[in-house]
């Protein structure tokens, strides 16, 4: 009979992976939420208290952190997508307003230049048609983009000025 690379007989049964363990793979891999933890490691756990004392003991030793999660949410999101989605998913994760404020603002300053970058990806050209121009803004507005930001990009590719959108 013949074993696998892990030294398990074929057809045995690994013993389960202890509730720290999972939430130190999965915070390994990127960071989460506290809410995102609480609902994927909730079916593993015995009770919610054991669940919140072991989250509350990932905060302490530094490996769970709500801020680090932002910041690393909006680096992963920012170059395709505008603030409003940014800030829609990070509700989602029910992340604290003042954690996330501060950095939601100095995404917001930038929302032009990257609506633009996202438009000149996906087009290229300015709208030829109505239809045409109705498409770009209802791709840039599915990104998070506002409807002035997305005014202004649409005017200045218009106009031929996409350097100062």
């Amino acid at each position: 009979m013949r074993n696998d690379p892990q030294g398990d007989p074929p057809g045995a049964r690994r013993p389960a992976r202890s509730l720290r363990a999972t939430a130190l793979g999965l915070l390994s891999m990127r960071e989460h939420s506290r809410a995102e933890l609480t609902r994927k490691l909730g079916p593993q756990a015995e009770s919610g208290e054991q669940l919140q004392a072991l989250l509350d003991e990932l905060e302490r030793a530094g490996y769970l952190s709500e801020q680090r999660f932002v910041e690393s949410l909006i680096r992963r999101r920012a170059s395709r997508f505008g603030s409003r989605l940014i800030e829609r998913e990070l509700r989602e994760h029910r992340v604290a307003d003042e954690l996330s404020a501060p950095l939601l603002e100095e995404l917001a300053r930038g929302d032009r230049d990257r609506a633009l970058g996202v438009w000149r990806k996906r087009f290229g050209q300015a709208p030829q048609t109505l239809e045409e121009r109705a498409r770009q803004h209802r791709f840039l507005a599915q990104r998070g983009f506002d409807a002035e930001t997305i005014a202004a990009v649409l005017r200045a590719v218009r106009d031929g000025g996409t350097d100062a959108a």
